[in-house]
C-alpha cells in the first residue's frame, strides 16, 4: 500500500508530503484545489508520460517519491525479488522530470526504463479515472473487463503464444508456397551444375597436370626433334661439347702437371663432363618416352575443351573449378536438407492452429462463466444506484473466423435502463449520466477482485447524489475494509463515509500559487463536511448535520 508521498516543483505544487494509511481516505477540497494534482504526481511515479507544463513555473525540474509497503506473498514483491529490487518489504518510487521533458526513473535507487516503473506500477496502484466511462464502450476495455473478472491471465498468456506460434507456421507456409517453384528451380539447376563439374572427376592437381600433358602433347613433333638436336650438339655429333670437353680435360691434365697453380682446372671440366653426360642421359630418357600420340591428344583436347567450357559458364578459372563444385556441393546439400515441402509445412500450421483453437475456447468459456457472474453482480449494484429494474448483461459470442492473440470472442456489453426492455449494446442505448453510473457499478465490482493493493478513485461519483451517493460511499467503505483505497470526492455522503480524510486548498505566496493537502481530524474535519454541505454561512446546523453525518462512524 502507498505510505508516503513526496512531491517537488509539480504543476502548481511547491513542496508536499502526504502520509497515507490502510482503508478508505477522501481527499476533497474546492475545484481546483489541486486534488487531482496529487492523482496526477502519483499517476507520473507510476509510469505515465509527464505532460507539458509538469515543472512548476521558475523551477529546473520535478520530483515526486512514493513508498509503498510491499506484502511478501503479493505479484510486486515476486517481481522487485525477481529483478533483485527488493528491499525488506519497502518499494521507493522516484520520478524527476525536467524542464526541457526529459525524466527519469528510479526503484529502490536504481535507475529504471519509464516502461519497467509502469510495469511495477500496475501492481501496486491501480487508478479508476473519472473519465472511465468514456472508454466503457470501447470493445478492447469491455474485453479486459470481463478477463480482469475471470482471472485468466496465465491462460491469455499462452493463447498469446500459441497464437504467435499460429501465425509464424502461417507464415512459414506461405513462404514455403511462395518460394518452392524458385527453390525446385534452383535445385534442378545446382543438380546439373554439380553433376557436370562432378564429370570432370579431376581435382586442382590433376587440371594443372592436364594443362601440362596438353602442352606436352601438342607440341610433341618439336619436342622430338629439338631434343634430338639438343642431344646431336652434346653428345652424339661430330665436334660435339662432350668430345671439346674430353680434349679441354686432357690439356687440363698435361697444364696442371707442368704447373700446381693449375691442379683444380681437370677437375672442374671433369665436373662439366659429368653434368653432360647426365644432361644427355635425360634428354635420352625423356625421348624414349615422348610418343606422338594423336588419339591421347584428342582425348586431352576433350577434356581442355570441358574445362575451359566449364571455366567460361561459370566465370572463373580453370583451376577454380574444383573448388567451385565443393561450394556447389555443400549448398545443394543444404537446400535439399531445408527444403521443407508445403505439405509438411502445412500440417504443421494445422497443428499450431488446432492448439490456439482450443485453449481460445479454454478462454471463451472461462469468459461465458465469469461474463454471467459479472452481468447478476453489476445488475445487483446498479439497483442500488437508481437504475431500479436496470439490466446488465455481458454477452460472450465465439466468432473463430477473427481469431487473434486475445482469443476468438467478440464480447459486448449490453444494458436495458428500464424493466421489460431487451438489452441492448451499452454504446446505443446508455445516456452519459446512465453511464456513468454503470462505469462505477463495474468499477466497484471489479476492485473487489483487483489483485493490486491500492485503489484510488478519481472523482467516479460526479452526478449522483442523495442517498445514491451515501451507498457508493458505504460501499467504497466496505472495499477499503479489504484493500487501501483513495477517492477524490466533492460528495459529503461519500467523504463522511472514509476511515481517513485529507483536504487539499490552495493559496497564494509571493505571487505563487500552491497547494497544501492537510489530514483532518475531530472539527476541522466536522467544517470541511460542513463546507461540502453546501451552506452559504457556516451555521450551526450545517456543522450538526456535518456531525451526524460523521457521527454514523
Amino acid at each position: 500500500m502507498l505510505e508516503h508521498l513526496r512531491v517537488r516543483d509539480f504543476a502548481i505544487i511547491d513542496s508536499v508530503e502526504v502520509d497515507f494509511r490502510g482503508g478508505l481516505t477522501a481527499l476533497t477540497g474546492e475545484t481546483g484545489a489541486g486534488k487531482s494534482i496529487l492523482l496526477d504526481a502519483i499517476s507520473l511515479v507510476l509510469g505515465d508520460r509527464a505532460a507539458r507544463g509538469s515543472v512548476r513555473d521558475g523551477a529546473e525540474r520535478a520530483e515526486i517519491e512514493a513508498t509503498f509497503l510491499v506484502d511478501p506473498d503479493s505479484d510486486a514483491a515476486a517481481w522487485l525479488a525477481a529483478h533483485d529490487l527488493d528491499d525488506d518489504g519497502v518499494c521507493t518510487l522516484r520520478r524527476v522530470v525536467s524542464r526541457d521533458g526529459r525524466s527519469r526513473a528510479y526503484i529502490n535507487g536504481r535507475t529504471a526504463a519509464t516502461q519497467t516503473l509502469r510495469e511495477l506500477g500496475e501492481m501496486l496502484v491501480h487508478i479508476h479515472g473519472q473519465h472511465e466511462h468514456q472508454h466503457l464502450t470501447r470493445s478492447e476495455r469491455q474485453r479486459l473487463i470481463v478477463d480482469a473478472r475471470a482471472g485468466i491471465q496465465d491462460d491469455l498468456d499462452q493463447l498469446q503464444s500459441l497464437h504467435t506460434a499460429w501465425r509464424e507456421a502461417r507464415e512459414a507456409l506461405q513462404n514455403a508456397q511462395s518460394e518452392h517453384a524458385a527453390r525446385s528451380d534452383r535445385l534442378d539447376m545446382l543438380t546439373f551444375q554439380v553433376q557436370e563439374l562432378q564429370n570432370l572427376s579431376l581435382d586442382a592437381a590433376g587440371i594443372e597436370q592436364l594443362f601440362s600433358e596438353h602442352t606436352r602433347l601438342s607440341n610433341a613433333e618439336s619436342l622430338v626433334q629439338a631434343t634430338q638436336e639438343l642431344l646431336d650438339a652434346s653428345f652424339d655429333g661430330e665436334h660435339s661439347a662432350h668430345d671439346q670437353l674430353s680434349r679441354a680435360h686432357r690439356q687440363a691434365l698435361e697444364l696442371a702437371g707442368t704447373d700446381t697453380q693449375l691442379a683444380q682446372l681437370p677437375e672442374l671440366i671433369n665436373n662439366a663432363l659429368i653434368n653432360l653426360d647426365e644432361a644427355a642421359a635425360m634428354a635420352r630418357n625423356y625421348l624414349a618416352d615422348l610418343e606422338i600420340d594423336p588419339a591421347r591428344l584428342a582425348s586431352v583436347d576433350e577434356q581442355m575443351s570441358l574445362v575451359h567450357g566449364l571455366a567460361r559458364k561459370h566465370q572463373t578459372e580453370g583451376s577454380a573449378l574444383p573448388a567451385l563444385r565443393a561450394q556447389l556441393e555443400t549448398e545443394l546439400g543444404s537446400l535439399t536438407q531445408a527444403a521443407r515441402s508445403p505439405a509438411e509445412l502445412e500440417a504443421q500450421a494445422e497443428a499450431a492452429h488446432a492448439a490456439y483453437l482450443q485453449c481460445a475456447r479454454e478462454v471463451s468459456a472461462a469468459r461465458s462463466r465469469a461474463a454471467n457472474a459479472l452481468s447478476e453482480d453489476v445488475t445487483a449494484e446498479l439497483q442500488t444506484l437508481g437504475m431500479g429494474g436496470g439490466q446488465f448483461v455481458v454477452e460472450v459470442n465465439e466468432d473463430p473466423a477473427h481469431a487473434a492473440a486475445h482469443g476468438i470472442d467478440r464480447i459486448e456489453l449490453c444494458v436495458s435502463a428500464n424493466p421489460g426492455q431487451r438489452p441492448k449494446p451499452l454504446a446505443k442505448v446508455a445516456s452519459g449520466g446512465e453511464l456513468s453510473r454503470i462505469s462505477l457499478a463495474i468499477q466497484l465490482i471489479a476492485s473487489r477482485y483487483a489483485s493490486v493493493p491500492s485503489l484510488v478513485f478519481d472523482e467516479v461519483d460526479a452526478g449522483i447524489g442523495g442517498g445514491v451517493a451515501e451507498i457508493v460511499g458505504r460501499q467504497l467503505r466496505e472495499l477499503g475494509e479489504r484493500c487501501q483505497v483513495m477517492c477524490v470526492t466533492h460528495l459529503p455522503q461519500v467523504a463522511s463515509q472514509a476511515h481517513h480524510h485529507i483536504a487539499v486548498s490552495k493559496s497564494v505566496a509571493d505571487g505563487q500559487t500552491q497547494t497544501t493537502p492537510v489530514t483532518l481530524s475531530g472539527k476541522s474535519r466536522v467544517d470541511e463536511i460542513a463546507r461540502m454541505l453546501g451552506g452559504l454561512k457556516m451555521t450551526n446546523k450545517v456543522r450538526s448535520h456535518a456531525r451526524e453525518m460523521l457521527g454514523e462512524h
